[in-house]
């Protein structure tokens, strides 16, 4: 498979993965795993990611460009994924186990039984800005 079509392959994950994560943690319930997650690092985590799914896949349709500003594109839409994949490995956290006397028991919800989507989710996403910088630094796409 072509190296473009891995990059639109990602991109589409990048938009499922932060669309998930608002909708399973976004809710009036607590979110699953053992503390509710903030509600500023869950805004971060969705604005900056669907900024950056927007920002790339402006990039992607007018491709590289050195006066027309593309590239700056480019370099945005990398800063803003960077920031969601860093945003949603923070909330990766709240599946931490904790112990002490004062520790709360985990919270589970209709989606899982434990953190295997969210884990699968978050470190697919670092892995996939990793591509992306990967590919805009050696110029593949």
């Amino acid at each position: 498979m072509p190296l473009p079509w891995i990059i639109y392959i990602l991109t589409a994950l990048a938009v499922v993965v932060v669309v998930l994560t608002r909708v399973r943690l976004g809710g009036d319930k607590a979110g699953a795993g053992r503390f509710q997650t903030s509600s500023m690092l869950l805004n971060v985590h969705t604005v900056a990611g669907l900024a950056a799914t927007m920002c790339w896949v402006v990039f992607l349709i007018t491709g590289v460009g050195e006066g027309n500003g593309n590239s700056l594109i480019g370099i945005a839409a990398l800063a803003l994924f960077w920031l969601t994949a860093v945003a949603g490995l923070m909330i990766l956290v709240r599946w931490m186990p904790s112990s002490g006397r004062h520790s709360s028991d985990a919270v589970l919800d209709s989606w899982s039984q434990g953190p295997g989507l969210s884990v699968l989710a978050h470190v697919g996403m670092v892995i996939g800005v990793s591509v992306f910088t990967w590919a805009y630094l050696l110029s593949k796409i």
